[in-house]
């Protein structure tokens, strides 16, 4: 449930062949380096860089091209294994363009990226606020999800739901950088903190498409296959009252963005929040489907497995 993640994330950064403590230091020099080119370079040659950082990071990520590779044939079987390969190749690539991505995200002007970005369905997330209700943007994990929420915060005032990074130094360096343009930051186990915004009427990007296991969770399918899915997106519209609106960010040709806001999901919550989640990941397909490459699918969405299940990213011996 991560939302406005980087992509000096925790999937990327434990990517690294290389110790924990030198996996957030290079993060940091990662930083150093990207933070003045985001500013000077052109966008396209940035969008170049990142694609070959992401070969590079094919080669070496063992571990994270193993579960993109698990999670490709268990959601995406009607594709032949090269058809996968192939769409697992640009996918790295798209890893690595989202690493620059979160580069201009938090440091390039604003104008530099305007004019590269379209947003479309503002007019459903402007009704909702208009109506004194807050709003739930629910999102998928993409690997634009970062510069796709600058590029909305920057049309309106939102709220992002995170989850904070394991290394206090790079934890301080993102909340510095998504702070200048986010209205707040809101830890991803502190729903209450959610629940207060959503009845001042604000709007909160949340994206609760990844594994979960707990209280608020049950078996939905996701691709077809059985997957922990968090509920309590249920709860906090019931709560709250606020209105879900589906988006997320697509990358273009020609170095350009497209922000998607769809219209509010109708007669949501139901009776039932397994129903409701069931529902959710529908739409997270649909929305992945049209650009599969460029969702996040290094994560081990099927991690925990219903009872009696093995694990589908067990290597075989």
């Amino acid at each position: 449930m991560v939302l406005y993640p980087a992509c000096i994330r925790q999937e990327t950064v434990e990517a690294m062949p290389l110790p924990r403590p030198v996996q957030a230091a290079a993060a940091l020099a990662a930083a150093a380096l990207l933070r003045p080119l985001a500013v000077a370079l052109p966008v396209p040659l940035l969008l170049v860089l990142g694609r070959a950082l992401g070969r590079g990071l094919r080669r070496s990520a063992r571990g994270r091209r193993h579960v993109a590779r698990v999670n490709l044939a268990l959601c995406l079987p009607e594709l032949g294994e090269a058809e996968r390969e192939a769409l697992l190749r640009r996918h790295f690539e798209a890893l690595g363009e989202g690493l620059v991505e979160q580069a201009l995200a938090w440091w390039a002007p604003a104008p530099r990226l305007a004019a590269r970005a379209e947003i479309l369905g503002l007019e459903h997330l402007d009704r909702a606020l208009a109506a004194g209700r807050g709003a739930l943007l629910v999102s998928p994990h993409f690997t634009t999800v970062e510069i796709a929420g600058r590029l909305l915060a920057q049309s309106r005032r939102l709220h992002f739901n995170y989850r904070p990074h394991k290394s206090p130094t790079v934890e301080a360096l993102q909340r510095a950088a998504r702070l200048r343009h986010a209205g707040s930051l809101v830890r991803h186990d502190d729903l209450r903190a959610v629940v207060r915004l959503l009845r001042r009427g604000e709007a909160v990007w949340y994206a609760p498409d990844q594994n979960y296991r707990g209280k608020q969770s049950a078996f939905v399918p996701f691709f077809g296959v059985p997957a922990s899915t968090i509920t309590a997106t249920s709860r906090l519209a019931r709560l709250t009252g606020a209105a879900v609106l589906p988006t997320v960010g697509y990358r273009l040709p020609g170095a350009r963005w497209r922000v998607v806001v769809e219209p509010p999901l109708e007669g949501f919550p139901g009776p039932d929040p397994a129903a409701d989640a069931r529902r959710l990941n529908a739409v997270f397909e649909r929305q992945i489907r049209a650009a599969p490459e460029q969702y996040l699918w290094v994560h081990r969405r099927f991690k925990t497995r219903p009872p009696g299940e093995e694990d589908v990213y067990a290597r075989p011996a």
